[in-house]
């Protein structure tokens, strides 16, 4: 009994232990379980704090790229002149000559991968031995025979269908290719043609030639974005001056308005910060000014021939008037110098704004308004029916000679000219040199007054002197305005003078066109050999 009572004892124990036991192992994978959801609550914060302090770095450093491309570019804004003079214009004729471009021809998926077929490879084994001789041994055999024999030349049908194919194909892919090739090299051929046409024309100094290499210098001038680089010029033989006409960039296409972008944790945004807009118009007319010098710069540094004394440079701005939604073109900057005095500026060291006054440009008072300025000379205001003298076809032409008329018919024509533009003219007594003398009077309030006109028909250049002779006559008749128009050209120095002075200096093209513009008077001039300038000007 007692040992009974001891055994159930045992067993209860026993039970105790096992239950306290498996208590113990579940208090341990509860705390375990605990233990695991702390670390991973304490992983999943430390991932999130590290996610944000990421996703924060990473604004921060899209707001500073922001910025730097912000700064890269109005910097590139403020360096244009520097930009301009650490290159060189000049255009290399042989470096304008292209190759043919075309790619290689590809035949890759052509080539054939399989071989002909061969009966070798279908053709059954022959029987061996006595078997061989057995009727129907050999006849077994025959029926495997045609058997294969139709299965091969099914396969070299196929083959050679397919093989027919693909030379069909690869002639049609070789010929397509040929004529890649021959387009290409023709297309190049032209091109070639075309700039060994310009070069020899240039360098014979023919007007559309020049024109066209000094828009080809302007034109591939790299710039900022932004820049149209639409450039128009004419070139003037009689006074080697170059009239540029060249499109500049709209003040809100160029000009960024945002200064400045932020990244605000607080908030999880981003902040901008807008350009002041008296940053933005004084940022836009250096910009202005740079763009002008630099084209004067580019276009004599290029000019290797000395084809160039005299440059017009007129900027303008392709737009839409607020007022009626009209397209504009107003010129908002222009400006006339010679290279004996752009010479003498170091662009390196000037402030643009005023680099231009020097050279008595007339700049818009307010360019990001487009408030317009009137251009010095005008693009296509010469006619292009000028006749050099010597040209052969002169004598084809019925147009007036104004070179044969009389002194009188002459001062006629100019007097009706000018007064056809809207002039009160009154002629003046003859002038020596067989033009005329004439003060006309401009109608209009506050821009119009005394005019003194004075034309020469001259087969050399004029030089300064009549320039001078003018401008004093202007002062002696307390007149706004002079005007001289000759039948051949100006000196630089002549230009020079007049240049920031009430003074317009017209060539015997300009001429030719007011007449055809504004007389409806088609003419001509053509010098006689025997022509001897009276008083010849120097």
């Amino acid at each position: 009994m007692n040992r009974l009572v001891r055994e159930i004892e045992r067993s209860a124990r026993a039970q105790q232990r096992e239950i306290e036991m498996q208590h113990r192992v579940q208090l341990h994978a509860v705390r375990e379980a605990e233990r695991a959801q702390r670390d991973y609550e304490r992983t999943a914060k430390a991932d999130e704090k590290e996610r944000k302090r990421l996703y924060i770095e990473s604004n921060l450093a899209e707001a500073e790229s922001q910025n730097e491309q912000i700064e890269h570019y109005v910097q590139s804004l403020r360096q244009i002149l520097l930009t301009g003079l650490s290159r060189e214009p000049m255009i290399d004729f042989a470096k304008m000559q292209v190759t043919p471009a075309y790619a290689a021809i590809d035949l890759s998926d052509l080539v054939s991968t399989s071989p002909e077929p061969r009966w070798t490879a279908y053709e059954p084994a022959k029987p061996k031995g006595v078997a061989a001789l057995l009727p129907w041994v050999k006849s077994a055999y025959q029926k495997r025979c045609d058997a294969a024999k139709q299965t091969y030349e099914q396969a070299l049908r196929e083959f050679r269908t397919k093989e027919d194919e693909r030379q069909i194909a690869l002639k049609r892919r070789q010929y397509e290719h040929e004529q890649v090739v021959k387009r290409a090299e023709r297309k190049a051929d032209e091109h070639n043609k075309a700039v060994e046409q310009l070069r020899e024309a240039f360098s014979k100094g023919e007007p559309d030639a020049v024109a066209s290499y000094f828009i080809t210098v302007l034109g591939s001038s790299p710039y900022p974005d932004g820049f149209p680089q639409e450039v128009q010029a004419e070139y003037q033989t009689e006074s080697k001056q170059l009239i540029v006409a060249y499109d500049l960039p709209a003040y809100d296409t160029l000009i960024p308005k945002l200064k400045s972008v932020k990244y605000v944790r607080t908030s999880d945004s981003f902040s901008k910060s807008a350009r002041p807009e008296n940053q933005r118009r004084a940022l836009y007319t250096d910009v202005v000014a740079q763009t002008a010098l630099r084209s004067i710069h580019e276009v004599f540094q290029s000019d290797s021939r000395g084809y160039i004394d005299t440059i017009v440079f007129n900027g303008y701005v392709y737009a839409t008037n607020p007022g009626n939604g009209k397209p504009i073109h107003p010129c908002i900057v222009t400006v006339r110098t010679t290279r004996d005095a752009f010479s003498e500026i170091d662009l390196a060291h000037v402030e643009s704004a005023a680099c231009l006054r020097a050279l008595n440009a007339t700049v818009s008072k307010s360019a990001a308004e487009l408030v317009p300025v009137r251009p010095v000379l005008e693009l296509n205001m010469s006619d292009p029916r000028f006749i050099e003298e010597g040209d052969v076809l002169s004598t084809l032409d019925q147009r007036p000679n104004l070179m044969e008329l009389t002194p009188g018919e002459f001062e006629s024509l100019i007097t009706n000219l000018f007064q056809a533009m809207g002039l009160e003219t009154r002629q003046t007594q003859p002038s020596r040199d067989g033009g005329v003398d004439c003060i006309a009077f401009d109608p209009r309030p506050i821009f119009g007054g005394k005019v003194v006109i004075q034309a020469k028909r001259y087969k050399n250049t004029v030089g300064v002197s009549a320039v001078r002779d003018l401008f004093g006559t202007m002062q002696n008749e307390g007149a706004s305005k002079g005007i001289l128009v000759t039948t051949s050209g100006y000196g630089k120095a002549a230009f020079e003078f007049a240049n920031g002075k009430p003074m317009e200096l017209l060539a015997g093209s300009n001429l030719l066109y007011l007449l055809k513009e504004h007389a409806k008077i088609a003419a001509k001039i053509v010098m006689p050999e025997d022509w001897k300038d009276v008083g010849p000007d120097s």
